[in-house]
């Protein structure tokens, strides 16, 4: 009997975390759901995997503590199933300005961006036999000039060009990749009208459903000819 493989994703109990991890779980993959703050979500998320007769295993962590990450790679360990897929989710987005964002939002929003995934990757990596597969989740906006969220474009930016980096320095055994969403989930904070502001504005004129977001991470996967490449799923607002 095949041994069932691990999937870890970080920042997995909401947003696009979850529809990875979701996806994940529908494709057989245990699930390493790991989470911060966001415990109820993490649950529920948790739930909905056990619901489909996936397996799960939840692990909280603060991702910016290294001693952290060596605890939660610990967990994966004592788990003793082969590490196939990590996706790189958590993250912060905090709108500020560039000339007063104070340096304690900086150096986090950089640590969670950029570290975390540049550290985790590489003890994934130690890890992970042929055919593993690693995805940064980057933005579709990562070479706009966006002034409102000055560390989290620079993180991300940042993110893509160590997509790359990584890619080179794992292959063969390891394929390294990015998704670049576009507009998926409102936040809290945007009033449907302004959601829809922004959409009229997109060439196909439509955001990216769950099931876009899905079928990239399902085209990663399968494409064993893909590494070192970024997936716009945005409805072309990259072309604006």
């Amino acid at each position: 009997m095949e041994k069932v493989s691990l999937a870890v994703v970080t920042g997995a109990a909401h947003r696009l975390g979850r529809i990875f991890a979701l996806m994940l779980a529908q494709h057989g993959y245990a699930i390493l759901l790991h989470y911060h703050h966001s415990c109820e979500m993490a649950d529920e998320t948790a739930a909905e995997i056990r619901a489909m007769g996936g397996r799960v295993y939840l692990v909280k962590a603060d991702l910016t503590d290294s001693a952290q990450i060596q605890t939660l790679f610990s967990q994966i360990d004592s788990l003793k199933l082969p590490l196939k897929v990590l996706v790189n989710s958590a993250a912060r987005m905090k709108q500020e300005d560039l000339r007063d964002v104070s340096i304690t939002e900086w150096d986090y929003a950089l640590n969670l961006n950029l570290r975390v995934p540049f550290l985790i990757t590489q003890r994934a990596a130690e890890r992970m036999q042929e055919g593993g597969v690693i995805v940064n989740v980057t933005d579709a906006g990562v070479w706009k000039t966006w002034t409102g969220f000055p560390a989290y474009l620079v993180s991300k930016s940042g993110l893509e060009m160590l997509t790359r980096l990584q890619a080179k320095t794992y292959a063969p055994n390891i394929r390294v990749n990015a998704i670049a969403p576009g507009l998926v989930l409102p936040s809290s904070d945007t009033s449907a009208e302004e959601w829809e502001k922004r959409i009229s504005r997109l060439p196909l004129k439509h955001a990216a459903s769950i099931d876009d977001l899905s079928s990239a991470l399902a085209f990663i996967l399968n494409n064993q000819s893909i590494t070192g490449q970024t997936i716009f799923v945005d409805g072309g607002y990259s072309l604006i």
